[in-house]
Protein backbone atom coordinates (compact mmCIF):
# COMPACT_ATOMS: atom_id res chain seq x y z
CA UNK A 1 0.00 0.00 0.00
CA UNK A 2 2.77 2.58 0.76
CA UNK A 3 4.38 1.64 -2.61
CA UNK A 4 1.43 2.42 -3.87
CA UNK A 5 0.75 5.62 -2.98
CA UNK A 6 4.58 6.43 -3.56
CA UNK A 7 4.15 5.75 -6.98
CA UNK A 8 0.40 7.42 -6.66
CA UNK A 9 2.44 10.57 -6.01
CA UNK A 10 5.29 10.72 -8.11
CA UNK A 11 2.67 10.46 -10.85
CA UNK A 12 1.04 13.59 -9.65
CA UNK A 13 4.03 15.22 -9.17
CA UNK A 14 5.23 14.52 -12.35
CA UNK A 15 1.77 15.29 -13.96
CA UNK A 16 1.65 18.70 -11.83
CA UNK A 17 5.02 19.87 -13.19
CA UNK A 18 3.96 19.29 -17.15
CA UNK A 19 1.01 21.00 -17.04
CA UNK A 20 2.52 24.05 -14.67
CA UNK A 21 6.22 24.12 -15.68
CA UNK A 22 7.65 26.58 -13.42
CA UNK A 23 10.45 29.07 -14.98
CA UNK A 24 13.70 30.32 -13.64
CA UNK A 25 13.17 33.65 -12.29
CA UNK A 26 16.30 35.30 -13.30
CA UNK A 27 16.56 33.65 -16.97
CA UNK A 28 13.33 31.92 -17.13
CA UNK A 29 14.32 29.03 -18.36
CA UNK A 30 11.69 25.96 -17.69
CA UNK A 31 12.98 24.08 -14.79
CA UNK A 32 11.41 23.07 -11.17
CA UNK A 33 13.69 25.19 -8.99
CA UNK A 34 12.88 29.03 -8.37
CA UNK A 35 16.51 30.24 -9.89
CA UNK A 36 17.53 27.51 -11.91
CA UNK A 37 21.63 26.20 -11.03
CA UNK A 38 23.21 28.06 -13.79
CA UNK A 39 21.54 31.25 -12.78
CA UNK A 40 22.67 30.21 -8.54
CA UNK A 41 26.15 29.20 -9.94
CA UNK A 42 26.40 32.59 -11.34
CA UNK A 43 24.97 34.84 -9.64
CA UNK A 44 25.28 33.63 -5.83
CA UNK A 45 28.05 31.26 -5.47
CA UNK A 46 30.91 33.65 -4.73
CA UNK A 47 31.21 35.07 -1.18
CA UNK A 48 32.19 38.16 -0.57
CA UNK A 49 35.16 39.40 1.79
CA UNK A 50 32.24 41.68 4.00
CA UNK A 51 32.28 43.86 7.03
CA UNK A 52 31.63 41.96 10.14
CA UNK A 53 29.80 44.69 11.56
CA UNK A 54 27.64 46.16 8.77
CA UNK A 55 28.32 43.63 5.82
CA UNK A 56 29.58 45.82 3.74
CA UNK A 57 32.11 44.38 0.90
CA UNK A 58 35.36 44.71 1.68
CA UNK A 59 38.38 45.40 -1.16
CA UNK A 60 41.18 41.89 -0.55
CA UNK A 61 43.93 44.22 0.26
CA UNK A 62 42.22 45.62 3.79
CA UNK A 63 43.51 44.41 6.87
CA UNK A 64 40.81 45.36 8.90
CA UNK A 65 37.21 42.90 9.48
CA UNK A 66 35.83 45.96 9.50
CA UNK A 67 35.20 48.85 7.57
CA UNK A 68 36.28 52.66 7.51
CA UNK A 69 32.61 53.86 8.63
CA UNK A 70 31.82 51.18 11.30
CA UNK A 71 35.54 51.88 12.68
CA UNK A 72 34.24 55.85 12.97
CA UNK A 73 31.04 55.69 13.19
CA UNK A 74 30.21 52.02 15.41
CA UNK A 75 26.40 51.19 14.55
CA UNK A 76 24.55 49.57 17.30
CA UNK A 77 24.67 45.94 16.49
CA UNK A 78 26.78 43.73 16.67
CA UNK A 79 27.07 42.04 13.30
CA UNK A 80 25.35 41.47 9.73
CA UNK A 81 25.73 38.68 7.68
CA UNK A 82 24.21 38.77 3.46
CA UNK A 83 23.60 36.18 1.19
CA UNK A 84 24.43 38.42 -1.65
CA UNK A 85 25.09 41.90 -3.09
CA UNK A 86 21.87 44.15 -4.32
CA UNK A 87 22.88 44.40 -7.73
CA UNK A 88 21.40 43.36 -11.57
CA UNK A 89 19.86 40.80 -11.33
CA UNK A 90 19.69 39.69 -7.96
CA UNK A 91 17.57 43.03 -7.42
CA UNK A 92 14.54 41.86 -9.31
CA UNK A 93 14.30 38.68 -7.15
CA UNK A 94 13.79 41.16 -4.08
CA UNK A 95 11.52 43.24 -5.60
CA UNK A 96 9.48 40.36 -7.61
CA UNK A 97 8.72 39.33 -3.58
CA UNK A 98 8.28 42.82 -2.23
CA UNK A 99 5.93 44.48 -4.78
CA UNK A 100 5.00 41.49 -7.20
CA UNK A 101 3.56 39.39 -4.40
CA UNK A 102 5.79 36.47 -5.12
CA UNK A 103 5.83 34.94 -1.91
CA UNK A 104 7.59 31.64 -3.64
CA UNK A 105 10.91 33.54 -3.45
CA UNK A 106 10.69 34.43 0.27
CA UNK A 107 11.87 30.50 1.01
CA UNK A 108 14.26 30.38 -1.58
CA UNK A 109 15.79 33.85 0.62
CA UNK A 110 15.81 32.05 3.71
CA UNK A 111 17.81 29.22 2.52
CA UNK A 112 20.05 31.23 0.70
CA UNK A 113 20.50 33.13 3.85
CA UNK A 114 20.93 30.13 6.32
CA UNK A 115 23.73 29.28 4.24
CA UNK A 116 25.74 32.02 4.59
CA UNK A 117 25.17 32.19 8.52
CA UNK A 118 26.37 28.83 9.25
CA UNK A 119 29.33 29.20 6.56
CA UNK A 120 30.18 32.34 8.78
CA UNK A 121 28.63 31.65 12.25
CA UNK A 122 27.24 28.11 13.10
CA UNK A 123 28.62 27.80 16.27
CA UNK A 124 27.15 31.49 17.47
CA UNK A 125 23.31 31.39 16.42
CA UNK A 126 21.16 33.97 18.08
CA UNK A 127 18.67 33.12 20.93
CA UNK A 128 15.76 34.36 18.75
CA UNK A 129 15.01 36.11 15.45
CA UNK A 130 12.69 39.23 14.89
CA UNK A 131 11.36 40.63 11.51
CA UNK A 132 11.48 44.17 10.53
CA UNK A 133 7.79 45.16 11.01
CA UNK A 134 6.08 47.30 8.67
CA UNK A 135 3.39 49.82 9.46
CA UNK A 136 -0.02 49.08 9.52
CA UNK A 137 -0.82 51.12 6.49
CA UNK A 138 1.74 49.37 4.38
CA UNK A 139 0.95 46.35 5.96
CA UNK A 140 -2.73 46.37 4.96
CA UNK A 141 -1.48 47.91 1.43
CA UNK A 142 0.70 45.00 0.60
CA UNK A 143 -0.77 42.49 2.33
CA UNK A 144 1.95 41.00 3.89
CA UNK A 145 5.70 41.74 5.70
CA UNK A 146 8.67 40.37 3.18
CA UNK A 147 11.11 40.31 6.28
CA UNK A 148 8.11 37.86 8.39
CA UNK A 149 8.30 35.67 5.42
CA UNK A 150 11.58 35.51 5.39
CA UNK A 151 11.88 35.10 9.09
CA UNK A 152 9.53 32.17 9.51
CA UNK A 153 11.44 29.40 7.45
CA UNK A 154 15.13 30.83 8.12
CA UNK A 155 13.96 29.81 11.83
CA UNK A 156 12.61 26.51 11.09
CA UNK A 157 16.09 26.09 9.20
CA UNK A 158 17.91 27.48 12.14
CA UNK A 159 16.17 25.45 15.12
CA UNK A 160 15.99 29.05 16.61
CA UNK A 161 12.34 30.91 18.04
CA UNK A 162 10.63 33.15 15.92
CA UNK A 163 9.28 35.94 17.99
CA UNK A 164 6.96 37.24 14.95
CA UNK A 165 5.35 39.78 17.42
CA UNK A 166 7.98 41.13 19.38
CA UNK A 167 8.63 44.28 16.84
CA UNK A 168 6.35 46.81 16.54
CA UNK A 169 6.94 50.01 14.20
CA UNK A 170 5.60 53.15 16.09
CA UNK A 171 4.70 55.23 13.14
CA UNK A 172 4.24 55.42 9.44
CA UNK A 173 7.92 56.13 7.94
CA UNK A 174 8.85 57.12 4.75
CA UNK A 175 10.51 54.24 2.60
CA UNK A 176 14.26 54.91 3.37
CA UNK A 177 15.73 54.03 -0.44
CA UNK A 178 13.65 57.56 -1.42
CA UNK A 179 15.96 59.63 1.19
CA UNK A 180 18.85 61.27 1.49
CA UNK A 181 21.68 59.87 4.44
CA UNK A 182 20.47 62.74 6.76
CA UNK A 183 16.68 62.13 6.43
CA UNK A 184 16.82 58.49 6.43
CA UNK A 185 18.11 59.30 10.45
CA UNK A 186 15.10 61.40 11.28
CA UNK A 187 12.59 59.18 9.50
CA UNK A 188 13.42 56.28 11.58
CA UNK A 189 14.42 57.40 14.81
CA UNK A 190 12.26 56.19 17.72
CA UNK A 191 10.13 53.91 15.26
CA UNK A 192 10.12 50.98 17.11
CA UNK A 193 9.26 49.49 19.94
CA UNK A 194 9.61 46.12 22.01
CA UNK A 195 6.19 44.07 22.22
CA UNK A 196 6.08 43.86 26.30
CA UNK A 197 5.75 40.28 26.52
CA UNK A 198 9.09 40.05 25.26
CA UNK A 199 10.86 42.07 27.82
CA UNK A 200 12.29 39.11 29.63
CA UNK A 201 13.10 36.86 26.82
CA UNK A 202 15.20 39.76 24.70
CA UNK A 203 16.80 40.44 28.12
CA UNK A 204 20.31 39.43 28.12
CA UNK A 205 19.71 37.51 24.76
CA UNK A 206 21.51 37.58 21.15
CA UNK A 207 18.81 38.21 18.69
CA UNK A 208 19.04 38.44 15.02
CA UNK A 209 16.61 40.87 13.05
CA UNK A 210 15.70 39.76 9.61
CA UNK A 211 15.12 41.80 6.59
CA UNK A 212 14.92 41.35 2.60
CA UNK A 213 17.51 44.26 1.53
CA UNK A 214 19.89 46.25 3.89
CA UNK A 215 20.65 49.93 2.04
CA UNK A 216 22.82 52.37 4.74
CA UNK A 217 21.95 50.38 7.74
CA UNK A 218 19.67 52.97 9.74
CA UNK A 219 16.73 51.34 10.28
CA UNK A 220 18.16 48.75 11.69
CA UNK A 221 20.81 50.82 13.60
CA UNK A 222 17.69 52.12 15.38
CA UNK A 223 16.08 48.62 16.02
CA UNK A 224 19.32 47.85 17.66
CA UNK A 225 19.77 51.15 19.40
CA UNK A 226 15.85 49.86 21.36
CA UNK A 227 16.59 46.16 21.78
CA UNK A 228 19.86 47.30 23.58
CA UNK A 229 18.16 49.62 25.67
CA UNK A 230 15.58 46.40 26.73
CA UNK A 231 18.98 44.46 27.64
CA UNK A 232 19.65 42.86 24.87
CA UNK A 233 23.30 41.44 25.06
CA UNK A 234 24.07 40.98 21.17
CA UNK A 235 21.85 41.67 17.92
CA UNK A 236 22.99 40.78 14.78
CA UNK A 237 21.17 41.18 11.36
CA UNK A 238 20.32 38.44 9.13
CA UNK A 239 19.39 40.51 5.34
CA UNK A 240 19.51 38.65 2.22
CA UNK A 241 21.03 41.49 0.18
CA UNK A 242 23.36 44.02 0.84
CA UNK A 243 23.60 47.35 -0.79
CA UNK A 244 27.36 47.84 -2.24
CA UNK A 245 28.00 51.56 -1.62
CA UNK A 246 28.26 52.30 -5.08
CA UNK A 247 25.18 51.77 -5.73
Amino acid sequence: MHDLSTIIKKTLTATWHTLMPCACALCHAQQDAMVCSDCRHTYFTSVSVRCQQCAIPLSANEDSTLCGHCLQHPPAFDASIAACDYGAPRDQLVLALKFGHQLALAPLFASMLRDAILRHDRHRLPDLLCAVPLGQGRLRERGFNQATEIARPLAQHLGVPFAVDALHRLRETTQQSTLKPDARIDNVKNAFMLDEKWLHEIKDAHVAVVDDVMTTGMTLHEIATMLKRFGAAKVTNYVFARTPPHF
